[in-house]
């Protein structure tokens, strides 16, 4: 029979044995539960594309025919025949010289800076029911066709990692790389800079509804 001293008693070595289990799995390498990533593994996941030069584009080649030909099996539905748009689904071509009306059209050969980020995109994203399917040599071949019906490549060009990266695109000298503002440079203003005296605080979001008013640690945050 068991009585109350003995039922602590067993608590308590339970817990004991519960903490020694804690304390040995937060050991390095006693987690107990999954492996460590193969090479090729990590190669599934590695597929990023560098815009500007290409960097991660991999092995492979496509042609403006071939691109033709998976354009009209995989894409024309909802891109159209000639990437003209079908419904709802955007436009692959035209619109340059649109960007700064009213209702821009930003179309790969009016928007788009890079070349290889359409095949980063294409590789990513396309088709929308079937992502990551094409092979290297297909999604080429859909860039080299996209690029040739905005009229960026001549027919005879072949699409591969080291040809995309020298496509230049209409809008790439309109983006903006570098971000100017004083506060987000590198290094400390230098000259002509502003006294932190003469920073005031002009305004402030509390009492306008906009945020919870806090008077303590966010455990304890409470609308005012």
């Amino acid at each position: 029979m068991f009585n109350s001293r003995s039922v602590c008693l067993m608590l308590f070595g339970a817990v004991i044995f519960a903490v020694s289990g804690i304390a040995e799995a937060a050991q390095t390498g006693h987690f107990g539960y999954g492996q460590q990533a193969t090479p090729d593994q990590i190669a599934g996941w590695d597929i990023d594309v560098r815009g500007d030069d290409g960097a991660g584009l991999p092995p492979g080649r496509g042609t403006i025919e071939r691109g033709a030909e998976v354009f009209a099996d995989q894409c024309a539905a909802c891109h159209g025949t000639f990437g003209e748009g079908a419904g709802r689904f955007p436009k692959l071509v035209g619109g340059a010289g649109t960007l700064r009306n009213d209702r821009p059209e930003l179309t790969v050969g009016s928007y788009w800076p890079f070349a290889p980020t359409l095949w980063d995109y294409i590789n990513r994203a396309m088709p929308m029911a079937t992502p990551h399917t094409l092979s290297a040599d297909d999604v080429y071949a859909l860039t080299a066709y996209i690029l040739n019906l905005n009229d960026l490549v001549p027919n005879e060009f072949v699409a591969d990692r080291d040809s995309l990266p020298k496509v230049r695109m209409p809008n790439r000298g309109n983006f903006i790389w570098t971000d100017p503002r004083p506060d987000t440079a590198a290094k400390a203003c230098m000259n002509a800079c502003a006294d932190p005296a003469d920073v005031k605080i002009t305004s402030s979001a509390e009492g306008l509804d906009l945020t919870p008013h806090t008077s303590g640690p966010l455990d304890t945050m409470q609308p005012k």
